[in-house]
């Protein structure tokens, strides 16, 4: 039993002592008073509940801000480390950049020379695709004197012009273009034997010749009439690859 009800019940002996007028005013008292404490009771657990709800929502704020505080200890630790490791690339491309410098010093010249002796040798072989050869020579050269090209696309460049020249002499060509300056120029059909022989034929047939090396020109020979058509027929892939008589010059001493 609780204290309001032990109080009610001793409250309702003595009024048993008391006339029955009284008995009611003094029970009414009683039961207001009982009542005005009953809502204090109330009014007092409302606070105490309110005040737990504050205690408890205050203390998950507090959680809350203890995990976002770690959370952004640990987030600044990771920034760090990356700051720490991009001032380490940093320095490592302004190395890099420095050889670079030092790369392009020493890399240029030689890509001189390549182009140097690359245009001698377009001058000195096979008088094949000149025009074609010497302009791809001359596009270099103008390449190598501008500033929006790199040194790494000038160098691909060079390579690649290297490799069109190495791919001639392992492969089988037939086109059309001049033969002679001027007036005497004249269009007639060529065949190239990779580096082997050049030979050439007039388009209705009737004249065959091929360049001769050591004489640096062209030199009529019709004994190679059907080899000629021969190799025409391999290099445009109308029949299969098979031996061809070319004029060879005679192997020479190196000098």
């Amino acid at each position: 039993m609780n204290g309001g009800a032990i109080g009610l019940v001793l409250a309702t002996c003595a009024l048993a002592l008391l006339p029955a007028r009284a008995q009611a005013q003094a029970l009414d008292k009683v039961v207001k008073e009982q009542i005005a404490a009953d809502n204090d009771a109330r009014a007092s657990q409302a606070k105490i509940d309110q005040l737990d709800d504050q205690t408890q929502k205050m203390l998950g704020e507090y959680r809350k801000a203890l995990a976002d505080a770690e959370s952004y200890e640990t987030y600044a630790k990771q920034l760090d480390a990356q700051i720490a490791s991009q001032n380490q690339e940093l320095t490592e491309i302004e190395r890099q950049l420095g050889e670079v410098d030092t790369t392009s010093r020493e890399v240029l010249p030689l890509m001189l020379r390549m182009l140097d002796t690359l245009s001698q040798f377009v001058a000195l072989d096979l008088p094949f695709l000149p025009e074609e050869r010497a302009n791809r020579v001359k596009t270099l050269q103008q390449m190598m004197t501008r500033a929006d090209v790199t040194i790494s696309e000038k160098y691909r460049r060079i390579v690649e012009a290297y490799q069109v020249e190495l791919d001639y002499g392992r492969t089988l060509e037939a086109y059309e273009g001049k033969l002679g300056n001027g007036d005497d120029a004249r269009t007639v059909q060529f065949l190239r034997v990779g580096r082997v022989a050049l030979l050439y034929q007039t388009l209705d047939g009737r004249e065959t010749g091929y360049w001769d090396a050591d004489k640096k020109g062209w030199v009529v020979d019709d004994t190679y009439r059907h080899s000629f058509k021969d190799g025409i027929a391999v290099a445009k892939k109308q029949r299969a690859p098979e031996m061809l008589l070319v004029p060879v010059p005679a192997p020479k001493a190196a000098s």
